[in-house]
């Protein structure tokens, strides 16, 4: 069983360039420059001969023909030894390399060039039909090389057949032309052959080169995002290639600097708690005599703190925990919807208590629907503790809901100093804070609005948010039913 797998696989091995683009080229170009060649020889050659037996059996039958009158003009059936008629015969058999013999009425051969049949009868389907239809008959024997001819000898003032001529002509010159035009045809075609290969070679190393350029670049990719050396001839497939390798290095550079911004924000955010931590603890024990009024709020500021740390750690994994998620099945569940939107208003209500937030929940059309409730209950909280913690003192929050036919919307609106312009395309970013002035004084990690989205698009879903400084915030979630 080993062996056979070996096998295989050496087998595809070996066989692996029947499925390069490069040999592919190749072959269409060998098979479109020499294909057609070898099939015009044969058509050549083939023309050339039919045209040369059509030729010589035009020219033996005119020569038939006229001997065939001379023949009945001579009386030549009844006197063989005319000397005109027989000088005739001998020029026409030594020109075309033939053998002429005359046949009367009653099938005897009366007279043969060559000697050998004459005086003996000539029993043969072609000249009893020439005979009785009085036609004549032609034929080319390929093989043997040679064109047989019968001619009828007819009586000019009765119209009687009075005997036929059957005449025989070698066509050796005709082959020997052929086989000479064969051999030079041979020779223009291992000529065209190589001319044809050297130009499928070059041809296919031109037209692969774009795609070795594609390579090469990519590989420089992977050294630091350089498409500057990517040289493509100006084809509308490479253009094509070109555009969108560069989009794609374009994506991958943005990737990388998101990538690098992201782990710079993760450093400074879990930094910050650490050091305020350490300036803390340092300051508690620089002090020899220390009150346990002191004692206890440096402490309380170190829990703060810790608590920072731990929030921020909590966020991070939830972003990794949907980033995983985004490839694999929700665990949906039909859940109603008012019942969820209830439950973390009731969850977000001491901290509205705190700077006096109103509540509100306004459901236009009840929903019921499979989601993951999980995912989904996080994405809103999120955005409603945003709306509290942005808001005016004695402010509200909105939230409602509404079902349409193919997809139910939960709308969050405030009363909350809003967001400019600038910053709406921004604000899902990670570690994004719109408010720099007050990040110090809110608390927030900067990530439960990626959260939201990110939970919000795996449930193939939408998020938009409208707002205007000082008019209050409105964020929008679709989610299909």
């Amino acid at each position: 069983m080993l062996d056979t797998t070996l096998k295989i696989k050496n087998y595809i091995v070996n066989f692996r360039f029947l499925r390069s683009l490069r040999f592919r080229i190749f072959a269409i170009v060998c098979l479109v420059g020499i294909l057609p060649c070898f099939i015009l020889s044969e058509l050549l050659i083939g023309s050339y001969e039919k045209h040369a037996v059509d030729h010589r059996m035009s020219e033996v039958q005119h020569q038939c023909t006229v001997l065939a009158d001379h023949l009945f003009t001579y009386d030549y059936l009844y006197d063989t030894g005319n000397d005109i008629v027989n000088t005739e015969l001998d020029e026409v058999t030594n020109i075309y390399d033939g053998r002429i013999m005359i046949i009367d009425s009653e099938l005897r051969v009366i007279k043969d060039t060559y000697s050998i049949s004459q005086g003996k009868y000539m029993i043969a389907d072609e000249v009893v039909r020439c005979l009785n239809n009085k036609e004549s008959i032609s034929n080319y024997d390929e093989r043997n090389n040679y064109i047989e001819m019968i001619t009828p000898i007819v009586d000019s003032e009765e119209g009687d057949i009075v005997g036929v001529m059957l005449t025989s002509v070698s066509t050796e010159a005709i082959a020997a032309t052929q086989r000479v035009l064969g051999i030079r045809v041979q020779y223009f075609l291992i000529a065209l052959v190589v001319i044809v290969l050297t130009i499928s070679v070059i041809v296919s190393k031109m037209l692969i080169r774009p795609f070795l350029n594609v390579s090469l670049a990519m590989s420089e990719v992977r050294e630091g995002f350089t498409a500057d050396r990517l040289m493509l001839p100006n084809y509308l497939e490479t253009e094509v290639l070109s555009e969108a390798f560069l989009h794609m290095v374009s994506e991958l550079k943005k990737l990388e600097d998101s990538r690098q911004e992201f782990v710079s924000n993760v450093s400074h955010e879990l930094k910050t708690p650490i050091t305020s931590i350490k300036v803390l603890a340092d300051s508690l024990n620089m002090q020899e005599e220390v009150s346990n009024e002191t004692y206890r709020e440096f402490m309380q500021d170190i829990a703060l703190e810790v608590d920072k740390e731990n929030k921020i750690i909590n966020d991070l994994m939830t972003l990794v925990k949907l980033d995983k998620s985004a490839g694999t099945p929700l665990n949906r569940e039909s859940v109603n919807i008012e019942e969820m939107l209830e439950e973390i208003l009731k969850s977000v209500h001491p901290i509205a208590d705190q700077k006096g937030i109103e509540l509100i929940l306004e459901v236009i059309r009840p929903v019921v629907c499979a989601v993951d409730q999980v995912k989904l209950s996080f994405a809103v909280t999120n955005i409603v503790e945003n709306a509290i913690k942005y808001n005016i003192e004695k402010g509200w929050v909105r939230v409602s809901l509404d079902s349409e036919p193919s997809f139910f919307t939960i709308v969050i609106a405030d009363s909350g100093i809003g967001i400019p312009e600038e910053e709406q395309t921004h604000i899902f970013e990670r570690f994004y804070r719109v408010d720099k002035s007050h990040s110090t004084e809110i608390d927030g990690t900067g990530l439960g609005l990626a959260i939201s989205r990110d939970a919000v698009l795996l449930h193939n879903g939408a998020i938009k948010v409208e707002s205007e400084p000082g008019s209050g915030t409105v964020f929008t979630i679709k989610i299909p039913r």
